[in-house]
């Protein structure tokens, strides 16, 4: 008998392409002891009756119960950690106040690694109970309270992606929160990349080290193009802000006479490994250099309703071959739930097809062909977001990581509408993706190990 360290048998749904959702039902998944789904077997194989008299009484096998179903463990590609501390709160005033009025302050406090410490465990365990299995996380300036935060994620089992943030240019950040150097910034970037890389030598789910410039405006050109040369040094993801908001936008016009898009590329930070926040003001020709280098959008609807003062054009910058994933943007995003981001994403894609504004004739007022359906929701969520990070996750097929949410339909105090023995799959699907709340999700499980159960 071939050795499995765990045995999956259920109804589960991923993503066949950005459009198309696959219905997994009744399947075997079988998990190895690296984590991997190494074989998927659907109930007319010919396999699967031996395989289920075989497997149906181990004490790993884990048939789920009536009214419950699988689906991939979220990748949120934009969680600013130590903003947790505030989420709810500030988001009526513009980016720059809000900044430098709620939110450096907050951060700088992330000093104190007792306080740290208590906002980062208690963020991991809320979105690993959101069924967010993967984060690609801002942290702070500091350099041991980022290592910490990739510390919390190796011992609670979430898929951390890490960085130091880096604010060097003493003019555009405040004095009590930015890196006292170029050179220090830099050389905190680099020490922190090595002890995250060693970190995960003893990690089955992973932690990775980013390059994090926190955007254009916070840091000096010496800065950018040191940590373009960090990454490329040691292959590391990167993550920063792009053409967020109009007020950075025309920031970076006014500094370097081109898009956000073209300056990052030159500084080395545009890659497959590269994933920019928002870039709601991408124009076509920037869009063209991020499929061209194979960077990806974190998509923040949520926070874009808020800080980005427009709709970004998700389903044109698709079309024009750009990988996108989904992103919570906590705080600037209130909700650490991806449930609640992939609504949000087909809303405002609706708003800006149809328009806003009823004081232009109907055929004039929106974007034509800008909407997206809640399948292209899920893909960003799950599969968009394991592309954008050239990473294993995000569908539930054969070498790729069991990262999984069960979702439980029938739960008491969050039972979906559901009165049809016989309802379709894809309607459930539907059911789920609009109207499942953190009681719903029972189980999450990451590289083939629990790390959150509901009672």
């Amino acid at each position: 008998m071939a050795e499995y360290t765990q045995i999956f048998k259920g109804t589960a749904f991923t993503s066949k392409s950005a459009t198309e959702v696959q219905i997994l039902k009744d399947y075997l998944f079988f998990i190895n002891a690296d984590g991997m789904i190494e074989k998927t077997v659907s109930p007319e194989h010919v396999d699967y009756q031996q395989l289920l008299t075989t497997y149906q009484h181990h004490k790993h096998f884990h048939p789920l119960d009536e009214g419950q179903y699988f689906l991939p463990g979220f990748v949120d590609l934009h969680v600013h950690a130590p903003q947790w501390a505030q989420s709810g709160t500030a988001l009526d005033i513009p980016l720059y106040d809000w900044l430098n009025t709620y939110t450096f302050p907050i951060e700088s406090k992330f000093s104190d690694l007792v306080f740290a410490q208590e906002v980062y465990e208690d963020l991991v365990s809320t979105l690993l109970a959101n069924g967010t299995t993967t984060s690609l996380y801002f942290a702070t300036v500091h350099k041991e309270a980022s290592i910490l935060l990739a510390k919390i994620c190796a011992e609670k089992g979430q898929r951390g992606l890490v960085g130091k943030v880096v604010m060097d240019d003493p003019e555009q950040n405040p004095h009590f929160y930015r890196d006292a150097t170029t050179q220090t910034a830099l050389a905190d970037t680099e020490e922190f990349i090595l002890a995250v890389k060693g970190l995960a030598k003893t990690t089955k789910q992973g932690v990775y080290p980013v390059v994090t410039p926190r955007f254009i405006p916070s840091c000096t050109d010496h800065a950018l193009k040191g940590l373009g040369e960090l990454a490329a040094k040691y292959n590391t993801h990167i993550q920063s802000h792009c053409s967020e908001s109009d007020w950075e936008h025309g920031y970076v016009k006014e500094r370097f006479h081109k898009n956000d898009a073209e300056a990052l590329h030159d500084f080395g930070l545009l890659g497959e490994k590269s994933v920019m926040a928002h870039c709601n003001f991408l124009s076509d020709d920037d869009a063209r250099l991020f499929a061209e280098t194979g960077t990806a959008i974190g998509h923040c609807p949520i926070s874009n309703a808020y800080f980005a003062n427009s709709v970004i054009p998700i389903a044109r910058f698709h079309a024009l071959g750009v990988d996108i994933g989904l992103g919570s943007d906590i705080s600037g995003g209130f909700s650490p739930s991806l449930f609640d981001n992939a609504r949000q994403a087909v809303m405002s894609s609706r708003m800006l097809e149809d328009g806003v504004d009823t004081a232009i004739a109907a055929n004039k007022r929106g974007v034509p062909n800008s909407r997206i359906t809640i399948n292209e929701a899920f893909y960003l969520a799950t599969a968009g977001g394991g592309e954008s990070l050239s990473l294993p996750i995000g569908r539930l097929q054969e070498n790729y990581t069991w990262d999984v949410q069960i979702i439980d339909t029938k739960t008491h105090s969050a039972k979906l509408p559901i009165f049809d023995s016989q309802e379709a799959l894809h309607d459930i699907f539907q059911k789920m993706m609009y109207l499942v709340r953190p009681e719903n999700i029972r189980e999450v499980w990451v590289q083939g190990n629990k790390v959150h159960s509901r009672d």
